[in-house]
């Protein structure tokens, strides 16, 4: 039986470090050798997220044509080499599968030329999800208690603060924060977000750039859950 390998890595770092490119190339390599599998080709994904949709992906889709081609197998290190979405990972595995051809995974010793398998496949691409969500929360938990503990997350300053000598921590901006308090006023009595903005034509925004609805949305929806 043929194989197609598919090989990845989201960072620079992971491609020298840990299961790099030259790692799961290696372990394809020898899991065919070992299998009696014909190793075709093997794609090489690199500084690609798994959270990357699929349709942006276009090596993996070039596999992904070849190895339904031939009625192959995909071999993969990992599922998460593969994707780490699950609308994603479920469409491959059905893509593979009306093709008739299979898909294994190294590292959770999956074959899914047997009913276990694919099974087991599933099973590991809902824990998979799972994971992924569970990461997105503890980011957003952990970025809302730095704004209301008034840390600096990124390299912009938001509208209404100034950074403190430390570098670290925001302090309030008097006549921004004067601003933003007549944005609540205007948009409480019902001003649209556009008629606020050439209210405040003649304040200067934080990058010198004209106000525009967006901008009003965004900072007025930020204090918003900084008060919630």
């Amino acid at each position: 039986m043929e194989a197609i390998g598919v090989i990845r890595v989201s960072t620079s770092q992971q491609a020298t470090e840990g299961a790099s490119l030259d790692a799961q190339a290696r372990k394809i390599t020898a899991y065919c050798d070992l299998n009696g599998l014909t190793l075709v080709r093997i794609y090489e994904e690199a500084g690609i997220s798994g959270l990357t949709k699929l349709a942006q992906r276009c090596v993996l889709n070039e596999a992904l044509d070849e190895a339904c081609r031939r009625k192959c197998a995909l071999v993969v290190f990992s599922l998460s080499r593969l994707s780490r979405s699950l609308t994603d990972s479920i469409g491959i595995l059905e893509r593979i599968q009306k093709a008739g051809a299979e898909l294994i995974s190294l590292s959770e010793k999956i074959d899914t030329t047997c009913a276990s398998g694919k099974l087991v496949t599933n099973m590991l691409m809902l824990l998979q999800n799972f994971e992924v969500e569970q990461l997105k929360e503890r980011v957003t938990v952990t970025m809302s208690c730095l704004r209301k503990s008034q840390k600096r997350i990124s390299r912009h300053i938001p509208y209404g603060y100034s950074l403190s000598e430390n570098g670290e921590d925001l302090v309030e901006n008097p006549s921004e924060r004067a601003a933003i308090e007549r944005m609540k006023t205007l948009r409480t009595s019902g001003q649209s977000l556009w008629a606020i903005a050439g209210a405040l034509e003649s304040i200067p925004t934080k990058t010198g750039a004209k106000w525009s609805a967006t901008v009003i949305r965004g900072i007025l929806n930020r204090e918003a859950k900084l008060a919630a």
